[in-house]
């Protein structure tokens, strides 16, 4: 016989595992679906056995990361056998034009690609029914309007737009994510104004090419707080920037393509509307290998671009990622990437060694170095880089700098660990805060302190907070 409900009984709500996997613009559809999951009165397993199913958000960019989607729905299958996969992997095609997912995990229950939360939720609906509707600003944890995030309460990522229009020769992630389409500005706005008033202390601005926001509706003008905004980079930095100011909080830029209108911004930076820190993804210094990738922008100017905006806003960090053993680099063309390393003073450099991607148009061209040669010249790279780094954090020894604290045992009395404005979370170096010099002193995380500087520590740098 089953067992009947009374009406003063509740059937437990359905439980859905989730693991996201790859970049920040990934992490931000896993929060969406999160928050409509939640709204929809659904919970978050933390383990596979405990879940009635399990979402795995994948990426699909590079072979590694390809790799560990693979065997995290494995292990997902595995431990609960009931899974759904979305994200960039759920795009891509397999051997004889297949997809990929399916190929090698048939048992899944649905495979969708990226930016999908309303085929997720429609996979989630046919498997596992929804137990209600409430309005999403009775989601508990939620930050109104701007739904649930995944990082920690004082810093949240805001993406402002999908796809991308460029086809360069080494990337694969406008054939699974599409062409550019940009969010509408008051839209945008609204969910950094719910973020800022639900406490965030940083807003780190994501997209595939933050510089082309709005070109695909010829920068229209949309509407923010009863006034007129153009759907453009200037005018949405500058409105984000009031708002952070209004809350006393941060504004981060990334993925920023050096477009010549990118100057504009660096006055805001200047006056300290917005963080003096742009990343840049230069990939490469030399012409010819720019041309091969197919990049945007006249890549052979960007020395100059980077001069004149240290010249803007003398306090400026760039970060920036570059490949290494791209197909038919030559010695020489390596060797010019080290010099522009040097001169360009980058504070931040990340390098991958070239991956042949699948589906990548790139694998197809000439001079394909070996792998121990690809592996080799990232590694150059990355000691060049460090010791570009390392001297401009030398620089910083003495300076007092606002820090961002992250982590604070027992109220910082033994110290914390924090970021300046030179370091996004989890990519650049940490400020590690020795024990305050007052014993009035304590640290909170999510909130400011200001810090000296009297060390450095590889990336990072070490500060007594004051």
């Amino acid at each position: 016989m089953s067992e009947v409900l009374s009406p003063n009984t509740t059937a437990p709500a359905p439980k859905i595992g989730f693991v996201s996997l790859g970049c920040p613009k990934a992490l931000t559809d896993s929060e969406l679906i999160l928050t409509q999951l939640s709204a929809e009165g659904y919970q978050t397993a933390k383990t596979f056995q405990g879940a009635d199913l399990v979402i795995v958000n994948t990426c699909g960019f590079i072979d590694d990361a390809v790799k560990e989607s693979l065997d995290t729905i494995g292990e997902a299958l595995a431990e609960n056998g009931r899974v759904i996969v979305t994200g960039c992997l759920g795009a891509k095609t397999g051997e004889g034009g297949g997809n990929m997912v399916k190929q090698m995990h048939p048992s899944v229950l649905a495979v969708t690609g990226p930016h999908a939360t309303q085929e997720v939720m429609d996979a989630v609906h046919a498997h596992l029914p929804k137990p209600h509707d409430p309005f999403i600003d009775l989601v508990p944890g939620a930050f109104g309007e701007a739904g649930l995030k995944l990082t920690p309460r004082h810093y949240a990522y805001l993406k402002i737009s999908e796809g991308c229009n460029h086809r360069c020769t080494f990337c694969i992630i406008p054939s699974m994510r599409g062409d550019l389409v940009s969010r509408p500005v008051g839209d945008v706005l609204k969910e950094a104004k719910a973020l800022f008033e639900g406490g965030v202390k940083e807003l780190l601005v994501i997209s595939q090419d933050t510089s082309a926001y709005g070109v695909d509706v010829k920068y229209r003008t949309g509407f923010w707080d009863g006034k007129p905004v153009k759907t453009r980079l200037l005018d949405l930095v500058q409105s984000l920037g009031e708002l952070a100011e209004a809350h006393g909080a941060w504004v981060r830029l990334h993925y920023v393509y050096p477009y010549p209108h990118v100057d504009d911004i660096l006055p805001l930076m200047a006056a300290g509307k917005v963080l003096p820190y742009l990343d840049v993804p230069f990939q490469h210094s030399h012409p010819d290998v720019l041309r091969r990738m197919k990049r945007p922008a006249s890549g052979e100017r960007n020395l100059e671009r980077i001069q004149r905006w240290r010249e803007i806003c003398p306090e400026l960090v760039i970060r920036s990622t570059f490949i290494a053993g791209f197909p038919g680099e030559t010695e020489e063309e390596f060797e010019h990437l080290l010099g522009f390393l040097r001169e360009a003073q980058i504070d931040r450099a990340g390098c991958f060694a070239y991956s042949p991607v699948q589906g990548a148009a790139a694998n197809e061209l000439p001079g394909m170095l070996p792998e121990a040669l690809r592996e080799e010249r990232r590694a150059r790279f990355m000691a060049v880089a460090e010791e570009v780094s390392t001297a401009r954090l030398q620089r910083r020894i003495g300076a007092t700098m606002q820090v961002l604290v992250d982590s604070a045992p027992a109220l910082g009395r033994k110290g914390g660990v924090g970021r300046s404005y030179a370091d996004a979370p989890e990519i650049d170096g940490l400020v590690q805060l020795l024990p305050p010099e007052k014993i009035s002193k304590t640290l909170k995380v999510g909130e400011f302190t200001r810090a000296r500087i009297v060390g450095t520590q590889g990336h990072d740098l070490v500060a007594v907070p004051i």
